[in-house]
Formats: C-alpha cells, sequence, structure tokens
C-alpha cells in the first residue's frame, strides 16, 4: 500500500504511555475484538457476555471538540513512530474519503477522532484494555487503538501486510459511518427487546456492514489516490477470513457456536468487504438490515 506522501490527520489524541482507568469496556469494534474474543472463547464463554457491542449509546455527537495533536512519548521507539504515522496517515485518509462521499451525498461528515493510548485507557464508554484492540466509541466519536494491536495482527492471527492494518482501522470509521446514518437504531431496538439470539443477529449485521463500509472507503480511496499495490485487497480479505467468528472459535476451542456468533463468518465478513470495494456504493450497506439472517 502506498501512504507516505500523505497528510496525518489532525484529529488526534496520542496518549501514548500514559495510563487511563480500567473496568469493563462498552464498545467493540469488529476487528479490533481479536484478542479478547480468543480469550473469551477459550474460556467457554460468549464474547457479547463479557462487553457490549456497539448499539446502545447515546446519538453521535457533533464534530469532537478538542481534538489535540501531540507528539511521540519521551523514549519513542522508532518503529512505534512509524505505525503511529501510518495510523495517523490512513486515519486522515478516511477523513478525506468520507468527507467526500458525503458532500456528493449533500450532508456532512462530522469527523471522529483517533485516540492512541497504551495499556489502558478511559472511554465516554467505559474502561478498556488493549486486549480488546482497536474499537470505536459511539458515546464520544472516537475510535481507539494501542498500537501493540499490529504485532497481535501479524503474529498471533497472520493478517500481514499495510492495507490489512488499513482495513482495521477503515472498519472501525465504518462504525462511525453507520452510526451517521442510523443503523445503529435497529440494534438499539434489538437490545431492548431482550431476546440474546435477536441481539447477537443483529450485532453481526453492524459489524458486516462496517465491514462493507471499509470496502467503499478502500473503493473511493484508490480512485482519489491510487494507493493499492499488488496483494493489497487480497491482504484486507485474509484478515477478515482470520477474524470470522466461526474461524477464531475453531482456533479457540474445535468447535463452530453459530448463535454465539456477534461478528459474522470469514466468509462473511470477505464477502461483505468485497462488496463495498466493488461498487463503492453507500446505499448498498441497507441490504445487510434487509437480507435474511440466512443469506448474509
Amino acid at each position: 500500500m502506498q501512504w507516505e506522501d500523505r497528510e496525518e490527520s489532525q484529529n488526534v489524541e496520542d496518549d501514548r504511555g500514559e495510563q487511563g482507568g480500567g473496568g469493563m469496556r462498552y464498545a467493540l469494534g469488529g476487528a479490533g475484538s481479536l484478542v479478547f474474543v480468543i480469550v473469551a472463547l477459550v474460556l467457554g464463554v460468549n464474547p457479547a457476555q463479557l462487553a457490549n457491542m456497539i448499539g446502545n449509546g447515546p446519538a453521535p455527537p457533533g464534530p469532537p471538540q478538542n481534538a489535540r495533536q501531540a507528539g511521540p512519548p519521551p523514549h519513542a521507539d522508532p518503529a512505534e513512530e512509524r505505525l503511529a504515522h501510518f495510523t495517523k496517515v490512513i486515519f486522515g485518509d478516511t477523513e478525506r474519503i468520507w468527507t467526500e462521499v458525503f458532500q456528493r451525498r449533500n450532508s456532512n461528515y462530522p469527523k471522529p477522532t483517533l485516540h492512541l493510548y497504551t495499556g489502558q485507557v478511559q472511554t465516554a464508554c467505559g474502561g478498556a484494555e488493549a486486549a480488546v484492540g482497536p474499537f470505536y466509541c459511539p458515546g464520544d466519536a472516537k475510535v481507539y487503538i494501542d498500537l501493540s494491536f499490529y504485532r497481535d495482527l501479524e503474529v498471533k492471527l497472520h493478517a500481514n501486510g499495510d492495507f490489512a492494518k488499513a482495513y482495521v482501522i477503515a472498519h472501525e470509521v465504518g462504525h462511525h459511518v453507520q452510526r451517521l446514518l442510523g443503523y445503529d437504531k435497529a440494534v438499539d431496538l434489538a437490545r431492548r427487546r431482550g431476546d440474546p439470539v435477536e441481539a447477537n443477529h443483529m450485532s453481526v449485521r453492524l459489524e458486516l456492514q462496517a465491514d462493507y463500509f471499509a470496502g467503499v472507503w478502500a473503493y473511493w480511496g484508490q480512485k482519489k489516490y491510487n494507493f493499492l499495490q499488488a496483494g493489497d485487497i487480497e491482504s484486507a480479505l485474509n484478515a477478515a477470513n482470520q477474524i470470522g467468528d466461526d474461524t477464531l472459535q475453531r482456533k479457540a476451542r474445535g468447535t463452530v457456536m453459530p448463535d454465539s456468533f456477534t461478528h459474522g463468518t470469514s466468509a462473511q465478513r470477505m464477502k461483505w468487504f468485497k462488496k463495498g470495494f466493488d461498487t463503492g456504493d453507500v446505499d448498498g450497506a441497507a441490504a445487510i438490515f434487509s437480507l435474511p439472517y440466512n443469506q448474509l
């Protein structure tokens, strides 16, 4: 992936090296929940019982306030700083692309904020630890990332390449987009009904839609920047394959429990990212909430 000639996002809070509060986190964003899901499955617990999925928070706020562009922490590792720079550039790409997409829809795109942290962080959605991976908090419209996740993505899940990392970032931003477009309301309703199976099904739809929006971002990003190189799409598809609920469960337990799925199968995640990338059609995301569940 070609990325080094573009500007970093300025909507960044860089608190690496500072320890935030602990406690249960509120929002798990698809690809970012890898390690947490694996731990939950090894323990024989439905990950949805350990942390709430996106969908029952307040409405998305306006443009984030008081975002700050902080410098690197003291004694920063050069390799880590390169990852931080990469993350800020890709986040900036999502801002520019989604701003243009919303403009074509005669709408505004309130930008989220990227928050880099180390170890633990306190959010409007509660406390979180790095083990949960990257996630989006709708309460403060921020994407939270501990850069150590990228090492897990490559070493533990064998998802290599810059575009695999970019897919993860774009997926989390996809959660912001879907809240702006109002798709989270159906998930809110399902949770209020109290049916755990229905709630899991709606969570799967939400995560697959974030994958779709990641594909839409890649479609328009390629048109704007021509940033894709040989193997990049395959890299993203491999990442989507490695983080499917069925693949994670099979690795952790040796068995698959479809009723406990909260993010979708490997095949579904690859399918919807590819659909978004092939079409670039924002409105195509609506199909994920209208199709019968067994046809996703």
